[in-house]
Protein backbone atom coordinates (compact mmCIF):
# COMPACT_ATOMS: atom_id res chain seq x y z
CA UNK A 1 0.00 0.00 0.00
CA UNK A 2 3.34 2.28 -0.99
CA UNK A 3 1.96 5.76 -1.77
CA UNK A 4 -1.37 5.58 -0.17
CA UNK A 5 -2.72 8.27 1.73
CA UNK A 6 -3.71 7.04 5.32
CA UNK A 7 -7.35 8.14 4.67
CA UNK A 8 -7.24 5.79 1.40
CA UNK A 9 -5.43 2.44 3.68
CA UNK A 10 -7.89 3.13 6.01
CA UNK A 11 -10.79 2.87 3.69
CA UNK A 12 -9.57 -0.30 2.00
CA UNK A 13 -8.89 -2.25 5.01
CA UNK A 14 -12.13 -1.45 7.01
CA UNK A 15 -14.77 -4.21 7.01
CA UNK A 16 -17.03 -4.20 4.37
CA UNK A 17 -20.87 -2.97 4.94
CA UNK A 18 -21.61 -4.55 1.22
CA UNK A 19 -20.28 -8.07 0.06
CA UNK A 20 -21.05 -9.11 -3.19
CA UNK A 21 -20.63 -12.83 -3.45
CA UNK A 22 -19.95 -14.76 -7.18
CA UNK A 23 -23.38 -12.65 -8.36
CA UNK A 24 -24.04 -13.87 -12.01
CA UNK A 25 -26.73 -12.66 -13.82
CA UNK A 26 -27.94 -14.56 -17.54
CA UNK A 27 -30.42 -13.26 -19.79
CA UNK A 28 -31.95 -15.85 -21.26
CA UNK A 29 -28.94 -18.01 -22.68
CA UNK A 30 -26.97 -14.99 -22.36
CA UNK A 31 -24.90 -14.48 -19.75
CA UNK A 32 -24.34 -10.95 -18.89
CA UNK A 33 -22.77 -11.02 -15.66
CA UNK A 34 -20.30 -13.53 -14.76
CA UNK A 35 -19.49 -14.58 -11.21
CA UNK A 36 -18.24 -11.33 -9.79
CA UNK A 37 -17.00 -10.37 -5.90
CA UNK A 38 -16.63 -7.07 -4.48
CA UNK A 39 -16.28 -5.39 -1.27
CA UNK A 40 -17.34 -1.70 -0.43
CA UNK A 41 -16.14 -0.14 3.23
CA UNK A 42 -18.76 1.75 4.89
CA UNK A 43 -17.69 5.86 4.34
CA UNK A 44 -16.46 4.74 0.95
CA UNK A 45 -16.70 6.06 -2.85
CA UNK A 46 -16.25 3.36 -5.56
CA UNK A 47 -16.90 4.13 -9.09
CA UNK A 48 -17.54 1.14 -11.56
CA UNK A 49 -15.97 1.77 -15.01
CA UNK A 50 -16.82 -0.17 -18.19
CA UNK A 51 -17.98 -0.81 -21.89
CA UNK A 52 -21.66 -0.40 -22.67
CA UNK A 53 -23.22 -3.99 -21.77
CA UNK A 54 -20.70 -4.88 -19.93
CA UNK A 55 -23.48 -5.75 -16.52
CA UNK A 56 -22.74 -2.18 -14.37
CA UNK A 57 -26.41 -1.30 -14.57
CA UNK A 58 -26.87 -4.73 -13.80
CA UNK A 59 -24.99 -5.31 -11.09
CA UNK A 60 -25.64 -2.11 -9.51
CA UNK A 61 -29.88 -3.07 -9.89
CA UNK A 62 -29.14 -6.62 -7.97
CA UNK A 63 -27.23 -4.85 -5.24
CA UNK A 64 -30.60 -2.53 -5.07
CA UNK A 65 -32.59 -5.55 -4.96
CA UNK A 66 -34.54 -4.00 -8.31
CA UNK A 67 -33.45 -7.45 -10.08
CA UNK A 68 -32.17 -10.91 -8.83
CA UNK A 69 -29.03 -12.53 -9.32
CA UNK A 70 -29.21 -16.19 -11.21
CA UNK A 71 -26.38 -16.95 -8.69
CA UNK A 72 -24.76 -15.90 -6.21
CA UNK A 73 -25.48 -13.42 -3.16
CA UNK A 74 -25.59 -9.86 -2.23
CA UNK A 75 -25.09 -9.09 1.26
CA UNK A 76 -25.46 -5.35 3.13
CA UNK A 77 -24.33 -5.39 7.01
CA UNK A 78 -24.43 -9.03 6.60
CA UNK A 79 -28.07 -9.24 5.64
CA UNK A 80 -28.49 -10.97 2.32
CA UNK A 81 -30.55 -8.30 -0.12
CA UNK A 82 -33.39 -9.83 -1.78
CA UNK A 83 -35.52 -7.05 -2.71
CA UNK A 84 -35.43 -2.89 -2.52
CA UNK A 85 -35.24 -1.66 0.64
CA UNK A 86 -34.88 1.96 2.35
CA UNK A 87 -31.38 1.01 2.86
CA UNK A 88 -30.03 1.75 -0.27
CA UNK A 89 -31.27 4.92 -2.32
CA UNK A 90 -31.41 5.28 -5.99
CA UNK A 91 -30.66 7.63 -8.60
CA UNK A 92 -30.95 7.29 -11.92
CA UNK A 93 -29.45 8.53 -14.80
CA UNK A 94 -32.91 9.27 -16.32
CA UNK A 95 -35.37 12.03 -14.12
CA UNK A 96 -37.24 10.06 -11.85
CA UNK A 97 -39.22 12.84 -10.09
CA UNK A 98 -43.13 12.37 -9.76
CA UNK A 99 -44.23 15.29 -12.28
CA UNK A 100 -47.14 15.99 -10.37
CA UNK A 101 -44.95 16.99 -6.74
CA UNK A 102 -42.98 20.22 -5.91
CA UNK A 103 -39.33 19.65 -4.94
CA UNK A 104 -40.46 19.68 -1.21
CA UNK A 105 -43.30 17.19 -1.38
CA UNK A 106 -40.55 14.82 -3.84
CA UNK A 107 -38.17 15.29 -0.91
CA UNK A 108 -40.91 14.19 1.53
CA UNK A 109 -42.44 11.49 -0.18
CA UNK A 110 -39.97 8.42 1.38
CA UNK A 111 -40.37 10.57 4.78
CA UNK A 112 -44.04 10.38 4.55
CA UNK A 113 -43.82 7.08 3.29
CA UNK A 114 -42.05 6.43 6.86
CA UNK A 115 -44.50 7.78 9.16
CA UNK A 116 -42.87 10.75 10.28
CA UNK A 117 -44.22 13.23 11.63
CA UNK A 118 -45.10 16.36 9.50
CA UNK A 119 -42.60 18.92 11.20
CA UNK A 120 -40.06 16.64 11.46
CA UNK A 121 -40.43 15.39 7.15
CA UNK A 122 -40.47 19.38 6.41
CA UNK A 123 -37.23 20.14 8.89
CA UNK A 124 -35.43 17.21 7.22
CA UNK A 125 -36.45 18.45 3.46
CA UNK A 126 -35.60 21.79 3.51
CA UNK A 127 -32.48 20.92 5.22
CA UNK A 128 -31.22 18.84 2.13
CA UNK A 129 -32.86 20.82 -0.30
CA UNK A 130 -30.40 24.02 0.99
CA UNK A 131 -27.54 21.70 0.88
CA UNK A 132 -28.43 20.63 -3.01
CA UNK A 133 -28.65 24.63 -3.71
CA UNK A 134 -32.14 24.90 -4.35
CA UNK A 135 -33.77 26.97 -1.52
CA UNK A 136 -36.46 29.14 -3.05
CA UNK A 137 -37.80 26.55 -5.66
CA UNK A 138 -39.43 24.65 -3.07
CA UNK A 139 -42.87 24.79 -4.64
CA UNK A 140 -41.98 24.40 -8.32
CA UNK A 141 -42.91 21.51 -10.21
CA UNK A 142 -40.23 18.95 -12.29
CA UNK A 143 -41.41 20.54 -15.53
CA UNK A 144 -40.32 24.39 -14.31
CA UNK A 145 -36.29 22.85 -13.74
CA UNK A 146 -33.79 22.17 -15.56
CA UNK A 147 -32.29 18.84 -15.75
CA UNK A 148 -29.64 19.76 -13.54
CA UNK A 149 -31.90 21.14 -10.84
CA UNK A 150 -34.11 18.25 -11.41
CA UNK A 151 -31.18 15.97 -10.45
CA UNK A 152 -30.54 17.28 -7.12
CA UNK A 153 -34.01 17.20 -6.09
CA UNK A 154 -33.46 13.38 -6.82
CA UNK A 155 -30.58 13.72 -4.76
CA UNK A 156 -31.95 15.11 -1.90
CA UNK A 157 -34.67 12.78 -1.87
CA UNK A 158 -32.24 9.54 -1.55
CA UNK A 159 -30.16 11.47 1.12
CA UNK A 160 -33.22 12.94 2.91
CA UNK A 161 -34.15 8.90 3.53
CA UNK A 162 -31.07 8.07 5.35
CA UNK A 163 -30.00 5.34 3.48
CA UNK A 164 -27.38 3.06 4.26
CA UNK A 165 -25.68 3.05 0.58
CA UNK A 166 -26.21 5.23 -1.96
CA UNK A 167 -26.54 3.68 -4.89
CA UNK A 168 -26.14 5.85 -8.71
CA UNK A 169 -26.46 4.85 -11.93
CA UNK A 170 -25.00 7.67 -14.35
CA UNK A 171 -26.68 9.86 -12.72
CA UNK A 172 -24.94 12.71 -14.61
CA UNK A 173 -25.12 11.00 -18.12
CA UNK A 174 -27.49 13.46 -19.39
CA UNK A 175 -26.32 16.75 -18.51
CA UNK A 176 -24.36 19.01 -20.38
CA UNK A 177 -20.65 19.05 -19.74
CA UNK A 178 -20.58 22.44 -17.50
CA UNK A 179 -23.44 21.39 -15.50
CA UNK A 180 -22.40 17.63 -14.83
CA UNK A 181 -18.98 19.22 -13.65
CA UNK A 182 -20.75 20.92 -11.31
CA UNK A 183 -23.12 18.49 -10.60
CA UNK A 184 -19.97 16.20 -9.41
CA UNK A 185 -18.56 19.01 -7.82
CA UNK A 186 -22.08 19.24 -5.20
CA UNK A 187 -22.12 15.31 -4.73
CA UNK A 188 -18.35 15.12 -3.03
CA UNK A 189 -18.98 18.28 -1.48
CA UNK A 190 -21.85 16.39 0.26
CA UNK A 191 -19.80 12.96 0.43
CA UNK A 192 -16.84 15.14 1.98
CA UNK A 193 -19.03 16.06 4.88
CA UNK A 194 -21.72 13.18 5.54
CA UNK A 195 -19.33 9.98 4.41
CA UNK A 196 -22.76 8.54 2.93
CA UNK A 197 -21.38 4.90 1.30
CA UNK A 198 -21.68 5.39 -2.18
CA UNK A 199 -21.67 2.86 -5.42
CA UNK A 200 -21.49 5.25 -8.67
CA UNK A 201 -21.59 3.68 -12.22
CA UNK A 202 -20.75 5.92 -14.90
CA UNK A 203 -18.26 6.12 -18.22
CA UNK A 204 -16.47 8.96 -17.78
CA UNK A 205 -13.16 8.06 -16.44
CA UNK A 206 -12.12 11.78 -15.09
CA UNK A 207 -15.47 11.60 -13.15
CA UNK A 208 -14.75 8.29 -11.63
CA UNK A 209 -11.61 9.28 -10.62
CA UNK A 210 -11.93 12.59 -9.45
CA UNK A 211 -15.39 11.52 -7.47
CA UNK A 212 -14.02 8.23 -6.23
CA UNK A 213 -11.84 6.42 -3.68
CA UNK A 214 -11.88 3.26 -5.17
CA UNK A 215 -12.38 2.68 -9.39
CA UNK A 216 -13.15 -0.69 -10.43
CA UNK A 217 -13.16 -1.27 -14.19
CA UNK A 218 -15.14 -4.25 -15.53
CA UNK A 219 -14.25 -6.51 -18.47
CA UNK A 220 -16.58 -6.79 -21.80
CA UNK A 221 -19.70 -9.05 -21.55
CA UNK A 222 -20.00 -11.32 -20.03
CA UNK A 223 -19.07 -8.54 -17.50
CA UNK A 224 -16.35 -9.38 -14.25
CA UNK A 225 -14.20 -7.28 -12.64
CA UNK A 226 -10.94 -6.44 -14.56
CA UNK A 227 -9.20 -4.03 -12.57
CA UNK A 228 -9.79 -2.49 -8.90
CA UNK A 229 -7.37 0.58 -8.11
CA UNK A 230 -7.48 2.75 -5.11
CA UNK A 231 -7.16 6.29 -5.96
CA UNK A 232 -4.84 8.00 -3.81
CA UNK A 233 -5.89 11.71 -3.87
CA UNK A 234 -6.63 13.41 -0.56
CA UNK A 235 -9.98 14.96 0.37
CA UNK A 236 -11.07 18.34 0.08
CA UNK A 237 -10.70 17.71 -3.82
CA UNK A 238 -10.41 20.70 -5.99
CA UNK A 239 -11.52 20.68 -9.76
CA UNK A 240 -7.54 21.24 -10.19
CA UNK A 241 -7.18 17.95 -9.22
CA UNK A 242 -7.35 16.76 -12.63
CA UNK A 243 -3.90 18.25 -13.18
CA UNK A 244 -1.94 16.51 -10.78
CA UNK A 245 0.72 13.71 -11.72
CA UNK A 246 -1.38 11.36 -9.52
CA UNK A 247 -4.80 11.78 -11.33
CA UNK A 248 -2.76 11.80 -15.01
CA UNK A 249 -1.04 8.93 -14.47
CA UNK A 250 -3.90 7.12 -13.10
CA UNK A 251 -6.75 8.11 -15.55
CA UNK A 252 -4.41 7.05 -17.95
CA UNK A 253 -3.98 3.49 -16.80
CA UNK A 254 -7.69 2.75 -16.54
CA UNK A 255 -7.94 4.74 -20.07
CA UNK A 256 -6.22 1.84 -21.45
CA UNK A 257 -7.97 -0.62 -19.77
CA UNK A 258 -10.87 -0.07 -20.42
CA UNK A 259 -10.11 0.76 -24.37
CA UNK A 260 -9.38 -2.97 -24.26
CA UNK A 261 -12.56 -3.81 -22.71
CA UNK A 262 -14.41 -1.55 -25.87
CA UNK A 263 -12.21 -3.27 -28.33
CA UNK A 264 -12.85 -6.53 -27.08
CA UNK A 265 -16.65 -6.03 -26.90
CA UNK A 266 -16.45 -4.75 -30.74
CA UNK A 267 -14.59 -7.84 -31.95
CA UNK A 268 -17.09 -10.23 -30.41
CA UNK A 269 -19.60 -8.08 -32.01
CA UNK A 270 -18.26 -8.37 -35.29
CA UNK A 271 -17.50 -12.64 -34.92
CA UNK A 272 -19.35 -14.67 -37.08
CA UNK A 273 -21.76 -16.71 -35.33
CA UNK A 274 -21.26 -20.10 -34.68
Amino acid sequence: MDGLTAEVKARLTATPILSVRGVERRFGSTLALQATDLDVAENDFVTILGPSGCGKSTLLRIVAGLDAPTAGEVLLDGRRVSGPGADRGMVFQSYTLFPWLTVLDNVCFGLRERGLPPAQQLEIAHGFIAQVGLKGFEHHHPKQLSGGMQQRTAIARALANDPRMLLMDEPFGALDHQTRELMQELLLSIWERQRKTVLFVTHDIDEAVSMGGRVVVMSARPGRIKLDRAVALPHPRHYAVKTTPAFVALKAELTEAVREEVLAAQRASEAPAA
